[in-house]
């Protein structure tokens, strides 16, 4: 009877299938409630990650005996004048772009049928038409329209962004207090938060700086190649560098064809090595050494991050894509029954690390079962 219960096998952890199948369904309800709440949603998000990097400069001044009013409205101050800035500088030269969208088209065409021939004497016949419309030379173009649009869009809410990064900052000095009172574990409960806000804000004013350079220098690098709307390009590289590994190949892109339409083939092969040039200094020297580590995120998981939050929220999302990876990320590793879902999550050499940690912590009961045994 002893040995019949000793062979049976330990409990899983892993949810039933009909566990899995509610979990499933509430899964796709949230996803629904989160598009239709996008106009919403958005900027209630854009607001949170404003304030968890603006969190950090309050609480410093705080500490230097500034007031706390005053070192909240001078951190909003700070960010509004940063966006003033940012709308009158780039919001001419977004105007211009998008009048001069159809006529780079247009050359863009021109410049493919000199290959469509070459491919005709070849002895391949395709059907011109279809080619055409199946590269569709302007598409990146009007990707970066729609996305530069798309963020234009948020900022029609900026009043209401700033009116609730403020509050959000007000209440962030009693927020501890609150979670012990609500909860009846301060400890366990906010250093839970803690952790979130902490990986998120180091991620955020590291990616943020990094990005920076990275768009700076590639605005003054296309500036020196004479490329049209240098700042709209290093706009676009800060962006989109803030999406790993995928952004910076993203942001190449245009600038690439416009050098090729505007001087030919020199320039692309100038703008495409200086876009491998900052992005190896930047993202493999700088960005690691201020960190002191990659990010440990599958380069998988952040594809499908990346297509999953665009989809979600558009272009916002997709800015915002690896932040809130990171953020489920760090929630599903805090419980033992979800730790595995994070462990995929993870990229193979930080996979291998969660493993040996988890092996190591367990190594000393099991030596402890062995000597007992003997």
């Amino acid at each position: 009877m002893h040995n019949q219960q000793n062979s049976q096998p330990p409990h899983s952890s892993h949810p039933p299938a009909g566990g899995f199948l509610l979990t499933t369904a509430a899964f796709v309800i949230v996803v629904a409630g989160m598009r239709t709440a996008e106009p919403i949603l958005v900027p209630l998000i854009v607001s949170i990650f404003l304030a968890i990097i603006s969190a950090s400069p309050v609480f410093w001044l705080r500490q230097k005996g500034i007031p706390s009013p005053l070192a909240v409205f001078g951190v909003v101050l700070g960010i509004l004048s940063v966006g003033v800035v940012f709308i009158l500088i780039i919001g001419t030269s977004l105007d211009d772009f998008s009048e001069a969208i159809p006529r780079y088209q247009a050359r863009l065409t021109l410049e493919i049928e000199p290959m469509i021939h070459w491919i005709q004497e070849l002895g391949i016949q395709p059907d011109k038409g279809i080619l055409l419309k199946s590269i569709d030379p302007g598409a990146s173009m009007r990707l970066v329209a729609k996305m530069l649009s798309g963020l234009g869009n948020v900022f029609t809410n900026s009043f209401f962004i700033l009116l609730t990064v403020i509050f959000i900052l007000f209440e962030a000095s009693s927020f501890q207090k609150k979670v012990g009172t609500a909860f009846g574990d301060p400890k366990g409960t906010f250093s839970q938060a803690k952790k979130i806000a902490d990986a998120v804000n180091d991620y955020l004013a590291i990616k943020t700086l990094v990005s920076l350079g990275t768009g700076v220098t590639v605005a003054l690098w296309l500036w020196a190649l004479g490329i049209d709307f240098p700042l709209i390009w290093g706009l676009l590289a800060f962006l989109l560098n803030f999406i790993p590994n995928l952004g910076s190949i993203i942001a190449a892109v245009p600038p690439m064809l416009l050098g090729y339409i505007q001087f030919g083939i020199g320039h692309l092969l100038l703008v495409a090595t200086g876009y491998v040039a900052v992005n190896l200094i930047f993202g493999n020297i700088v960005e690691p050494k201020l960190t002191g580590r990659k990010l440990n995120l599958s380069t998988l998981v952040i594809f499908l991050s990346l297509v999953f939050w665009g989809w979600v929220w558009g272009p916002v999302g997709m800015l915002l894509s690896v932040p809130m990876t990171m953020v489920v990320k760090i929630v599903l590793e805090s419980k033992p029954s979800t730790r595995w879902i994070s462990i995929l999550l993870e990229s193979e050499a930080s996979a291998a690390q969660s493993v040996n940690k988890n092996s190591q912590e367990t190594r000393p009961d099991a030596s402890s079962e062995s000597i007992h045994a003997g």
